[in-house]
This record gives structure tokens, C-alpha cells and sequence, in this order.
């Protein structure tokens, strides 16, 4: 058998192995194919927390699989749990990052929303997600390791749950991470893995035109939905900086091309922004856009959940949202108005996250000032106000 070993740091998460993937590699390591699907059965349907309890597994390729893998990369920070029964977890990379995952219970089931980078470089400017620039993107591993620690809840409590549903609507744009995206998909939806079915998955893009025509192509049946958030170029411009590089002509004709080859629904997220986006003629507007393929079409309407940084919007008025509802069902289109989940905690996309990071900059001293002092601390103080400053100063530093 070939060895290869890895530094702790470097080692990949086993989780980011797709089936065909985990099946080559134990080839390549000198194991039979059906090793491969003794270890993946131990992951995905007992769902062990190390290998040491794949118990059926030779010891020296237990060793071999620690040389090359971590089992679940990520470690869990904060957990916030709503009245609701909605659950938002932060998580730590092993990069020091930070990333978020939601549980909603929803009547049908469990629903996950997750995470596919670190940050996000889309721009619009109502959502939280976007206050960090995009740092990096989450492997397939990291993505998955998410439904996987959602899951260990349950399975630890015996409560025989599962998570029956998963939404990509995390932090990032998914289609920006594409080749981890598919296979994050392609595993969960493995009917020898969490099997979790093409129809209880949903992926959202904010509008990359390109990915959502070579998505067309994949063959997979989950569901599409598009960020559209505005009826015309104008609104959606200035709420949406991917707009100036594939306005909605350009995104209309991957849309249409997506639904040409599939023949699928394509769901369309619509932020509700109180004298924005939600007036009468907008929603007239949407109507039009979207009149030639009402049996294909889907209008999630979502109520907006207010971030201190982007104070400039306000929710629409219940009065104002239904009177939108009611334009659209008028005119033939299909529609929802989205059910909140988790309103009393920091539900949306980046909030928990943001709110971390700026409580963790609060713990640590302020260098800033210190660095003041200390680069002029050579010289000579002959100033005896300076001199009291400076003592105050280190009396707040360091007390």
C-alpha cells in the first residue's frame, strides 16, 4: 500500500471525496473497490466522528486514511436557537474562519440553508453576507461537514430526525464556487450517502449567466432559484452590483436556456425593500418580465431582515407586500410570501457572523494605541502633560 502523509494543516477532509472520487483513491492506495464503499457506508449512513470506529476497516489503512484526511474539519463556535424552533450555527475553518449554517423546521422537514465561502465579492448592498469581502471558498468538505454537524445533533440525542432538505443560500455566491458546489451536491444526494433527494435541494445565484447555462447541462434535478430582487436594470443595479456585468437581458437568456434544456421550475427570490422595490408599478413590472413562462416560474416573496450596516432599507409594510402578492397572483403569476424563520436570533445570511467578529476586534487590546506610544518610547519625554498622558494611557492599556 502507498503512504502518503500530510501535514495536519494541509490534510484535505475526507468529506470532500465524492463517491467515484473516494473509490479511485482507495485504488490508488492499494485497497479493493469494496473498501472504498465500506468506508464511505461508515461516513455517510453510520456516520462515525473518527476513523477509529470504521471497525471493519484494516488498521493500516485506518492509519493510512489519517495520513491523508481530517474526518469533519470544522468545530462549532456559537449556537443560537430561536422561539421558532430555527437553530443558527457558527462554525470555526481550520483556517480560523468563520461560517454559517441555519436549521429551519419546516412542515415537510428539516431544512438546512448552507454555507459555500468565506465572505462574498456579489455587492448587494441589503445583505449582510457581503460586509466581508470573499476570502475564500469552502471545499466540498466544508460544505458538507456543515449538514453533517447539523445531523450529529440529532443522531446524539437519538431523536431519529434527519435533515430532509437542504437550501445553497448561505454566505457566498455558489456558482462562484461551482466545482466544490457539485460535488457538495452529488454526494448528499447519493443514494448510497445522506440521500437526500434532487428534489429537496435548491441552489441560488445571484445571476452568473455562464454557470447557470453549463448548470442546465450537469443533468441534475435539483432546484434553481435566481436572486432577482428588482423587475428592471435600474433598481437592480443599484442593489445589485452583479447586475452591471449580466443585466437581466443577459440572465433572462441563461434562464431561458436553462429551462429550454430542462424543462424545470426556476424559483425567483424577491427582497422585499420598503419604497425600493415593492410599489405597485414594480410589481407590474415583474409580471412582464415573467408572463412568457408563468407554468415555469416561481416568485418567492421575502420579508427583509434589517442589518445595522445597510440602515438605508426597511422592511416593506405587511399592507405593502400583500398588495404586491396580489398583483402577481392577478396576473397569472405564481407566488409565495416566504415564512420567516428566526427572527428573534440573527437569522440572515452573515449576521451571527459579522456580530462575532466584531465582538472578537472588542476582546483584543487596543494595539493601535499602544503602538503610539511605544514607537516614540526612544526618545526622551520632556514634557511632564506628556508624560501624564502617557501613564493614563497605559492605565487604560493595561489595568
Amino acid at each position: 500500500m502507498t503512504k502518503t502523509i500530510q501535514n495536519d494543516m494541509t490534510k484535505p477532509s475526507i468529506y470532500d471525496l465524492t463517491r467515484d472520487q473516494l473509490i479511485t483513491w482507495a485504488l490508488e492506495h492499494g485497497a479493493k473497490k469494496f473498501r472504498a464503499t465500506q468506508i464511505w457506508d461508515w461516513l455517510y449512513k453510520k456516520r462515525v466522528q473518527s476513523f477509529d470506529e470504521m471497525t471493519n476497516i484494516a488498521k493500516d489503512f485506518i492509519e493510512i486514511l489519517k495520513d491523508n484526511f481530517v474526518l469533519n474539519p470544522l468545530k462549532q463556535r456559537l449556537v443560537q436557537e430561536a422561539k421558532d424552533g430555527t437553530v443558527k450555527y457558527l462554525f470555526e475553518l481550520p483556517d480560523g474562519m468563520l461560517v454559517e449554517t441555519v436549521l429551519m423546521r419546516q412542515r415537510y422537514g428539516l431544512s438546512v440553508c448552507v454555507t459555500t465561502q468565506v465572505g462574498c465579492n456579489i455587492g448587494c448592498t441589503f445583505c449582510a453576507s457581503g460586509l466581508i469581502k470573499k476570502q475564500r471558498d469552502l471545499t466540498a468538505g466544508e460544505i458538507i461537514a456543515q449538514i453533517m454537524l447539523v445531523q450529529k445533533y440529532f443522531d446524539e440525542r437519538g431523536l431519529e430526525e434527519r435533515v430532509s432538505h437542504v437550501v445553497v443560500m448561505g454566505i457566498g455566491e455558489p456558482f462562484d464556487n461551482y466545482d466544490n458546489v457539485i460535488n457538495f451536491i452529488k454526494t448528499i444526494n447519493d443514494d448510497n450517502g445522506l440521500a437526500i433527494g434532487a428534489r429537496h435541494i435548491t441552489v441560488s445565484t445571484s445571476g452568473l449567466a455562464p454557470k447557470i447555462r453549463e448548470f442546465a447541462e450537469t443533468g441534475l434535478q435539483i432546484n434553481l432559484a435566481i436572486s432577482l430582487h428588482a423587475p428592471n436594470n435600474d433598481v437592480r443595479t443599484s442593489i445589485m452590483r452583479i447586475n452591471r456585468q449580466f443585466p437581466i437581458e443577459k440572465l433572462f437568456e441563461a434562464i431561458d436556456y436553462y429551462i429550454e434544456v430542462t424543462n424545470r421550475r426556476v424559483t425567483f427570490e424577491y427582497i422585499m425593500l420598503s419604497g425600493v422595490n415593492d410599489r405597485p408599478e414594480h410589481a407590474r413590472e415583474l409580471v412582464a418580465l415573467l408572463k412568457d413562462k408563468k407554468k415555469l416560474v416561481y416568485v418567492n416573496l421575502i420579508p427583509y431582515n434589517p442589518v445595522s450596516e445597510h440602515d438605508q432599507y426597511s422592511r416593506s409594510s405587511k399592507d405593502d407586500v400583500l398588495k404586491f402578492y396580489d398583483i402577481l397572483k392577478k396576473g397569472g403569476i405564481n407566488c409565495v410570501i416566504r415564512q420567516e424563520h428566526g427572527t428573534d436570533i440573527d437569522a440572515a445570511c452573515g449576521q451571527l457572523r459579522s456580530k462575532t467578529m466584531k465582538a472578537d476586534k472588542k476582546t483584543q487590546p487596543d494595539t493601535k494605541a499602544f503602538d503610539a506610544v511605544t514607537v516614540g518610547f526612544e526618545t526622551k519625554i520632556q514634557s511632564w502633560k506628556w508624560r501624564q498622558k502617557i501613564e493614563k494611557l497605559f492605565e487604560k492599556i493595561l489595568p
